[in-house]
């Protein structure tokens, strides 16, 4: 405080309201950067802190939240700001029945609310179901999805308490969306394509290789792996053992342009080119398989140089860290599925909550265990060395984590219950003791902040084991698999040119009437319009746009612009236009499907589409952005001729991707023209 540096000076000066949301989730961190921002203000200098937040939904500690900051806040406020205390007590989410069931549930922690605006609803708002067995429970969930009115979704702690559910939907046939639950890499598709590239980078790359004779492409059977790899291979390589395989025959040649092309042209077109030749999207289950295919091949293409991995461990590291795509061929009121911390922030009319029994893993020991104090000191404790005793540092630190997590165990309980709108039914199994009655459950589990209201709901188990009911017989897969001997189908005959008819209109290609720099100016909107969509927005304003004025101009020099002052300013005026305007920055905002610079491949071209998302209503909108610019009267008049010129553009948009509703967006005019499909 006594020597501030010149960047707090400067935010002083800059700095007159600060608003912070999710206020419950503050780290040691950002509380000190708080602290540091506001460390000169004075009471009366007509500057101001606003803090939003809810204890009870504090469960990020994982990112080193500490609820504890919340109650200090409240308690004491920042130390040069005195904080007014303000309590909401109306819900406008939940009906009063379910209000009612949070309010006595959890009375110790949550102000008693109220919810005038929504009516009560007859029959059980909150429905506990009990069960000795995982089978019975996963029944009941499917039961429930089918018997559910309004949006329904289910929610769980963990990822792998889905391994009963998922399965007895599939048996169902009830089609649901997944978000965020499957990660990239655990999907057969993309384990495949993941083998091909190495396979195509690595000749002697064993596991690779066997790994896409066994590809469903390839149709190679165990029988035939084993002939292929005789015991007295030595050190040949399995290409070099395929080549007296006649029932290999067709996977040589298609392998064989692509090894004796490496390191020429890009990796990604030589692993989608094999993948195609093969047979591979002939093998899919459904079209989410292909949009998964697309994202693994999009990530190659980023990852890449010189038509090589140099490293393939980032590969691997970016496909554990990237979501399979849900379900593309579900509607907008197929159930939804994800952890409750996806979830937060989101509402249901239909909540379901299975294996509230089940409680977290304790993962291995870390090597270092730490602990932010809220005084700003830091507790550590190494890991206790092998064959010694146990460390009371560390044991202790570690018991203090875990009473952390078990704390927020019933946060994170209230947290699921009120997400629901008008139904909320809780799921869990249990065990028996001697005389059938169900013991409680783990002290870890979401079950045992409840157990004093579901221990009642858990009837008598039977005097021996349930015989489980016959479960329905599995779908038979949907993945084929292709015999050794499969043929890709001819091509369709080659496109005939006509002479237009005379006087009519043919469609021209793209800026063949603008010039050079119209062209470069609309590459380097589309490249920014993408940049701030992956940020979904985040950080970007006018302000920000113009500093980047610069950066503008020596993008355009680089292609060619000798002056390019006038041309940068029309991309500002593009960026700022769409950062303004309420439909660009929805096109450009936070959408779980959104997609950009969406490539797709026909059988007679490769398409790149700007921007696909679904609105709130579940329709899929097909966007290409246009830089197109008009400086007279008639703006209206001007754009309804850019649709028609780029209709037959947008329709094989539309056509590629089977469904959608294509529109054209114009960012300097914030103009919107829709197309039929």
């Amino acid at each position: 405080p006594d020597e501030p540096t010149d960047l707090l000076l400067a935010l002083d000066a800059r700095i007159s309201h600060v608003l912070v949301d999710e206020f419950q989730d503050t780290s040691v961190s950002q509380w000190e950067l708080l602290e540091r921002l506001t460390a000169g203000w004075q009471p009366g200098d007509g500057r101001t802190l606003f803090a939003v937040g809810d204890p009870m939904q504090s469960i990020y500690r994982f990112r080193e939240a500490e609820v504890a900051l919340f109650l200090r806040a409240w308690d004491e406020g920042l130390p040069n700001v005195a904080l007014e205390r303000i309590t909401l007590t109306t819900n406008f989410r939940s009906q009063p029945n379910l209000v009612g069931w949070f309010n006595a549930v959890f009375p110790r922690d949550v102000p008693a609310t109220s919810g005038p605006e929504i009516p009560a609803l007859a029959g059980d708002a909150v429905t506990w179901h009990g069960f000795y067995d995982r089978e019975a429970e996963a029944r009941r969930v499917v039961e429930l999805v089918g018997a559910a009115v309004g949006k329904a979704a289910i929610l769980v702690r963990n990822r792998s308490h889905l391994d009963a559910i998922v399965p007895a939907l599939k048996r169902a046939g009830i089609r649901f969306r997944a978000v965020e639950i499957e990660q990239l890499g655990e999907r057969q598709i993309v384990q495949d394509l993941y083998a091909l590239t190495r396979a195509l980078t690595h000749p002697a790359d064993r596991v690779a290789w066997l790994s896409i004779l066994r590809a469903p492409w390839c149709g190679s059977s165990l029988e035939d792996l084993l002939s292929v790899v005789p015991a007295n291979a030595g050190t040949q390589t399995i290409w070099e053992l395929m080549q007296d395989k006649p029932s290999l025959s067709r996977i040589r040649d298609v392998l064989r342009p692509a090894l004796d092309n490496r390191l020429r042209g890009t990796l990604r077109d030589r692993v989608e080119g094999v993948w195609v030749a093969l047979g591979g999207p002939a093998c899919v289950a459904d079209a989410t398989d292909l949009e998964d295919a697309g994202v693994f091949l999009d990530e190659l293409e980023k990852l890449e140089e010189a038509g090589d991995l140099p490293d393939l461990g980032l590969l691997a590291q970016k496909l554990e860290k990237l979501w399979a795509l849900p379900d593309v061929g579900a509607g907008p009121d197929a159930v939804e599925i994800m952890t409750i911390h996806k979830a937060k922030g989101l509402e249901f009319d239909v909540v379901i909550v299975p294996g509230l029994d089940r409680a977290p893993r304790s993962g291995e020991k870390p090597l270092l265990l730490f602990k932010s104090l809220v005084d700003g000191k830091l507790l550590l404790a190494p890991i206790n060395e092998t064959g010694s005793g146990d460390d009371p540092v560390y044991d202790y630190v570690r018991e203090l984590d875990k009473e952390a997590e078990d704390v927020e165990a019933g946060r994170l309980f209230y947290v699921v219950a009120t997400r629901a709108a008008a139904r909320l039914h809780l799921l869990g199994c249990a065990k028996a003791d001697e005389s059938g009655e169900a013991k409680p459950p783990g002290k870890r589990s979401l079950l045992a902040k409840a157990w004093f209201v579901a221990a009642e709901h858990f009837p008598i188990a039977p005097a021996e084991d349930p015989v489980p009911a016959p479960s329905a017989p599995a779908p038979p897969p949907t993945q084929r698999r292709l015999p050794a001997t499969f043929q890709l189908p001819p091509p369709p005959a080659p496109a005939q040119w006509a002479a237009p008819p005379e006087g009519g209109e043919e469609e021209r290609i793209e800026f063949s009437w603008a010039g050079e720099t119209a062209r470069h100016v609309g590459t380097v909107v589309h490249r920014w319009l993408q940049r701030i969509a992956e940020d979904e927005l985040e950080g970007w304003d006018a302000k920000r746009v113009e500093s980047l004025r610069s950066r503008f101009e020596r993008d355009l020099y680089r292609r060619g612009v000798q002056s390019p002052g006038p041309a940068a300013e029309l991309v500002l005026t593009a960026l700022k236009n769409t950062l303004v305007d309420e439909r660009g920055r929805w096109l450009l905002g936070p959408n779980s499907e959104a997609r950009s610079e969406y490539r797709l491949r026909t059988a007679t071209r490769s398409l790149i589409i700007d921007r696909v998302l679904r609105d709130e209503k579940g329709a899929r909108w097909i966007v290409d952005f246009k830089t197109s610019r008009h400086a007279g009267a008639d703006v209206d008049g001007f754009l309804d001729r850019e649709r028609d010129r780029y209709r037959a553009q947008l329709s094989r948009y539309a056509a590629a991707l089977g469904d959608g509703r294509p529109a054209l967006y114009f960012p300097l005019h914030q103009g919107w023209r829709e197309t039929d499909a």
